[in-house]
């Protein structure tokens, strides 16, 4: 009778050194990573889309014609970590 229990572990063992090894980063950096990652496209992603809608006009005061653009604020630090506040708390459950 043929033992595939045998077979199968030694295919593994070959493999073996071919796979990348997995860790798990126990204090929770590559999350905290990702979700600033996220919250930093989110705000740029949000910034670009007001920025096609920026607000222009022309008025004439007293002998001068005075044209005006009106752009959204450019985000800053603090956006994006308020934006990654709010991420981290959906994944974590907190309101």
């Amino acid at each position: 009778m043929v033992d595939y229990t045998k077979q199968v572990q030694d295919t593994i063992d070959q493999f073996k050194g071919q796979f990348p090894k997995v860790t798990f980063n126990k204090n929770g950096y590559e999350i905290r990573t990702k979700v600033l990652e996220i919250a930093k496209d989110a705000v740029w992603q949000d910034y670009n889309a007001q920025l096609g809608q920026f607000e222009t006009s022309v008025t004439k005061e007293k002998d001068e014609i005075v044209t005006r653009v009106e752009l959204p604020q450019i985000p800053g630090v603090d956006q994006v970590l308020e934006a990654a506040e709010k991420f981290y708390n959906f994944v974590n459950g907190n309101k």
